[in-house]
């Protein structure tokens, strides 16, 4: 990879790192419901690549599920499960969208799981479960609960996509943006009351967090982010986005004050090692998933 690629990819990984705070600090701190969050950031997306929507690909249920899939199911979880989830903790769940691809493509695509890949998923899993779990209730976090049924859905509409054919990136933008504006926004209209006038109230740093997460990252990033997955092998690519939650659970940290004990340190630690060891190894979904598990968050 050449010095320049490889600044890219850096700089794409800041960026969705930094994302996974501002969407801390607009669903928690400026108290903005996140159905309505996720509907405003896809209002952007959708009028920005509004060009790229036709010709519609085929099969067009296939596109409007895996739009609804990977865009406004994923994001209306993910923005719940930060209401009361850290960052840094949601950063480490988010991975088990990585077992959890793997486990669909097998089942969808035909692919094979060797003991190495086991190894990873099992790494993954523990460490993912060990983040999430609550050792003074005996309980599972909440907020995690919804970060995880967001990776799930984010690996789904990954395994799905790859059964598809002949979708660019900015076509897949379009329809991700226009396939999940309606229903979030009418879900919000419904569940959240207010919901506008927290927007407005909330001014300009809810306008300049809708602006960061809409044009810089789901249009620019993950314009060039693509760029880079269809020029590298997917091998060189995958192991390197582990700078996104790695540098989450730093922003986090040094930002948000997020608390960082021995649990949280062995539970990042199995779960992205456990990451990397699939990512090495290699499937046919692993770059399109790490695509939508980094920009969700």
């Amino acid at each position: 990879m050449s010095l320049r690629d490889f600044g890219l990819l850096v700089l794409i990984c800041l960026l969705w790192a930094l994302n996974n705070i501002v969407s801390k600090y607009v669903v928690s701190d400026l108290g903005i419901p996140p159905l309505f969050y996720a509907a405003a950031r896809f209002a952007v997306v959708a009028l920005l690549v509004f060009p790229w929507l036709f010709p519609m690909p085929r099969p067009r249920w296939r596109l409007i599920v895996v739009a609804l899939l990977m865009g406004g199911g994923n994001f209306a979880l993910l923005f719940i499960g930060l209401q009361s989830a850290t960052p840094s903790s949601a950063a480490v769940v988010l991975q088990l969208g990585v077992p959890i691809t793997t486990l669909l493509s097998v089942m969808m695509l035909g692919e094979r799981i060797r003991w190495r890949r086991g190894i990873g998923i099992a790494l993954t899993l523990a460490g993912a479960l060990t983040v999430m779990w609550d050792p003074g209730g005996f309980s599972l976090s909440a907020g995690l609960l919804y970060v995880a049924a967001a990776a799930f859905l984010g690996s789904l509409g990954a395994v799905m996509m790859k059964q598809m054919e002949g979708v660019k990136p900015m076509q897949f933008q379009a329809w991700v943006g226009f396939a999940s504006l309606p229903p979030l926004a009418a879900l919000s209209a419904w569940l959240e009351p207010g919901a506008v006038a927290a927007g407005l109230a909330a001014g300009w740093p809810f306008l300049g967090a809708v602006l960061f997460s809409g044009l810089v990252v789901s249009v620019l990033a993950h314009t060039v982010y693509y760029a880079l997955i269809q020029r590298y092998e997917a091998n060189l690519i995958s192991p390197l986005t582990l700078m996104t939650p790695l540098a989450t659970i730093a922003l986090g940290v040094a930002i948000l004050h997020d608390p960082f004990g021995p649990r949280m340190a062995v539970g990042s630690a199995m779960a992205l090692t456990g990451v990397l060891i699939v990512a090495l190894r290699g499937n046919q979904v692993m770059p399109l998933l790490l695509a939508i598990r980094n920009r969700a968050q």
